[in-house]
């Protein structure tokens, strides 16, 4: 695995681009970057932004598909232009950057916020790998770690909860995508590793900078 050394300020930090639902198991693939890869990761993801955020603000550039929060939903594309301005400040300066993040549009007017984001790391080396999970394995883990189950009336799968696994893998271009439930994070940093050395040229980024929405 290539890592960027302190102090050589030529050689660009490499970029990790986790992107899936909730619970899909990105901070668990990130954790094992951070400890297994060569050279210094930092994780610059979602729930690093979020402490960084006001309680009255959250949950921030977490917010959840629906259109649920109109009166900070503004506040997103800029938090999110902040985060993406940081990642490429930290890769230019020869760190390497590990974001585990769910990207949707499901708002209540279209943002376009991963086409900004993929034009702010222009020129920059970033994997953009797609964290899939099924449904029900999400579920499971929902229910072991406390998370908030709705009303069982209305489904056995809470409706904020299907719109996440819907919404947050469009349009669906990455360098790459794991699935957590048919292997471990090990296994899938291991993918992911094995990816960089053999394919040295990622491109997703560079096609959904592209877009225009």
């Amino acid at each position: 695995m290539r890592g960027a050394i302190v102090g050589q300020a030529k050689e660009l930090g490499q970029i990790i681009i986790l992107n899936g639902a909730p619970r899909s198991g990105k901070s668990s693939i990130a954790a094992v970057i951070q400890e297994t890869f060569d050279g210094l990761w930092m994780n610059l993801g979602v729930d690093s932004f979020m402490q960084m955020t006001p309680a009255r603000y959250l949950p921030g550039i977490g917010l959840r598909p629906g259109g649920e929060r109109q009166d900070i939903e503004p506040l997103v594309p800029i938090l999110y232009s902040a985060m993406y301005e940081s990642i490429a400040a930290h890769s230019r300066l020869g760190l390497n950057v590990v974001v585990d993040v769910g990207h949707h549009d499901a708002y209540a007017i279209p943002r376009g916020i991963l086409a900004d984001s993929a034009r702010r790391l222009n020129g920059l080396p970033v994997l953009f790998v797609g964290v899939r999970c099924p449904i029900e394995t999400i579920m499971e883990r929902r229910q072991k770690t406390g998370g908030k189950v709705e009303n069982a009336a209305d489904s056995l799968i809470p409706h904020p909860v299907q719109l996440w696994q819907h919404e947050v893998h469009i349009p669906g271009i990455y360098d790459l995508e794991v699935d957590t439930s048919l292997l471990s994070s090990g296994a899938c940093a291991e993918v992911i590793r094995q990816h960089f050395a053999n394919i040295p040229a990622p491109s997703a980024f560079q096609r959904l900078a592209a877009h225009h929405i």
